[in-house]
């Protein structure tokens, strides 16, 4: 039984273990074999997605960028994957919590700024001071910079997992209240359910994708 509405969300199955994270990698052990081993209509599919990723990270990047570039396609169908795991009845959505998007957002931060500073540190000193700021504002420039790039994979692990709890919390509410309905009601919230989980299959696209590309951005600004 519900004691609150962001109980749906609590990872906890059992006092000393929890199966709920298993939803993380649930989406891997669900791809057939003949997936990995034919050429079929969805590896097809799943090839030209991955292309066109490709094409496009690559072009943020710039040149010497195809390690990175597999990277960020990798985050991105993981990150895909774990959003419509939890789009599904009775599975936990790993990608709803700061634990999964931390996780993910603070590794690569955190190695990008070290590769950066001891690789190109006169570079990462030039991007603290755009161009063309006054003398007089370069201090503030600096400060603000630097606060800006501190808070990078917050910002990245926030606005996953918000994205994620506002659309699950609202179908909950909604899942909650047809209970104690009458059938026109009942046919009318269903509806709405129904939009809302289209909704939600988009959100989670434009999540992953937004994700991979913020992090791609963050890297091409170390690598120039």
């Amino acid at each position: 039984m519900m004691t609150n509405l962001f109980s749906t969300f609590d990872p906890a199955t059992s006092l000393n273990y929890s199966l709920n994270w298993v939803s993380m990698i649930m989406g891997l052990i669900l791809i057939p074999y003949p997936f990995w081993t034919m050429p079929n209509r969805l590896m097809i599919m799943f090839t030209s997605i991955i292309q066109k990723l490709h094409n496009e990270f690559k072009m943020l990047m710039g040149v010497n960028s195809e390690g990175m570039t597999l990277l960020t396609i990798s985050l991105f169908i993981y990150i895909l994957m774990n959003n419509f795991m939890g789009l599904m009845p009775y599975i936990f959505t790993s990608s709803s919590h700061l634990v999964f998007s931390l996780t993910l957002a603070l590794p690569l931060w955190l190695s990008l700024m070290i590769f950066g500073w001891y690789k190109n540190t006169n570079s990462m000193f030039a991007h603290l001071v755009p161009n063309g700021t006054p003398n007089l504002l370069m201090p503030f420039m600096v400060l603000i910079e630097t606060i800006s790039n501190i808070i990078r994979p917050g910002s990245l692990a926030v606005r996953l997992t918000a994205n994620m709890i506002a659309g699950h919390l609202l179908m909950s509410l909604l899942g909650n209240k047809s209970l104690d309905v009458n059938n026109m009601i009942l046919t009318f919230i269903i509806l709405v359910q129904i939009m809302l989980l289209m909704f939600e299959a988009a959100v989670a696209i434009i999540q992953a994708y937004v994700f991979s590309v913020l992090t791609t951005l963050y890297s091409s600004e170390v690598m120039h």
